[in-house]
């Protein structure tokens, strides 16, 4: 299987217009923000390009995340001959980010699409192979939920995804099916955990089970550690990821800031097992969006993005306490955890 990473926005942009303007058959795009204000990167040109041209494209926006795109967009792109779907469910967002080119090349990650993002580190991951198979079946079950009728890619839904029989499968949480497959693999992952955990995330506002979970590692010897921006895209959600580092540092996690906004969601159980997806530390994340998450044990895989991670950490400052969090914290945080709206 071949793979690759791209470590920021604009160099997964770059690979996924790449493999957008090689498709001869079908593009297939999910997407929790989607706008047309990248310049350079002009996704909504290319895709209308590649659908005059004869190749099935379909899009699938989040309703939510994607509301600024102007009706007058959405009418262009649907007379291009594009089918495009919008997820629309109460307290609820596809929050996966995934690109499926001819059936047999994917993406997947923490990239977005839209102009704020440009500067941003982030995670995407190429992957080519039958895995990619895995990643269609996951956008056909949005599609369908989304109302999308063409019979070709429904019958995707119901093939058999690659799970626990490979070094690597795709895992999703689906709140309203009751299906939280990326959650409960987590939780076994981290219950598992023999020598360390190192998780990245740019928003850290973990559940009471997680919490508890990360502290028993610790209690058995484990090395946990978690990389955070030292400042992310919203000051009220740099209080709530210092209220929930100044609680767990005393439980002996370590944590490490990055100077620069980090947007990438990973984690790796003792140098064996990586996964790398949409899902942020949150009970949004676990418990109510649509998510999707590689996990892998190839060896290769794991040794890469621990190479990335590493040099992460490198350039980040390790978390000391500064203060107590404010009575204000006490307050807001468990409040905005739940409500917030994170990217």
């Amino acid at each position: 299987m071949k793979y690759k990473f791209y470590i920021t926005s604009v160099k997964a942009w770059n690979a996924m217009l790449r493999a957008i303007s090689g498709a001869k058959k079908s593009i297939y795009l999910e997407m929790y923000i989607f706008a047309d204000n990248t310049k350079h990167y002009n996704f909504f040109e290319t895709l209308k390009q590649k659908a005059m041209a004869g190749v099935k494209v379909k899009i699938i926006i989040d309703s939510f995340g994607s509301l600024e795109m102007p009706s007058q967009t959405v009418e262009e792109i649907r007379a291009s001959g594009i089918e495009l779907l919008f997820f629309s469910y109460w307290l609820q967002r596809t929050h996966k980010k995934i690109l499926v080119v001819d059936e047999k090349i994917a993406f997947l990650g923490g990239v977005n699409i839209h102009k704020v993002f440009r500067k941003w580190n982030d995670l995407q991951m190429r992957i080519e192979g039958p895995i990619a198979k895995s990643v269609l079946k996951s956008f056909a079950h949005t599609y369908r939920h989304c109302g999308g009728a063409d019979p070709e890619l429904l019958r995707h839904v119901n093939e058999k995804g690659l799970l626990n029989k490979t070094k690597l499968w795709v895992l999703e949480n689906w709140h309203f099916k009751r299906k939280r497959f990326i959650t409960q693999r987590y939780r076994e992952s981290i219950i598992n955990a023999k020598k360390s955990i190192v998780i990245t995330t740019p928003y850290f506002a973990p559940a009471k089970w997680l919490i508890g979970e990360l502290h028993q590692a610790v209690l058995r010897g484990v090395d946990v550690q978690v990389i955070l921006p030292k400042e992310t895209d919203s000051w009220m959600l740099d209080r709530v990821n210092y209220f929930y580092l100044y609680q767990m540092h005393k439980l002996g996690i370590k944590f490490y800031l990055q100077k620069e906004m980090n947007h990438a969601k990973t984690m790796i159980i003792d140098d064996t097992e990586g996964v790398i997806g949409s899902q942020n530390i949150d009970p949004l994340s676990f418990d109510y969006n649509v998510e999707i998450g590689l996990f892998f044990r190839e060896k290769n895989m794991v040794r890469d993005i621990r190479k990335i991670v590493d040099g992460w950490k490198q350039a980040s400052d390790i978390f000391k306490p500064f203060r107590k969090p404010l009575w204000l914290d006490y307050l807001i945080a468990p409040i905005i955890r739940v409500l917030q709206s994170i990217l």
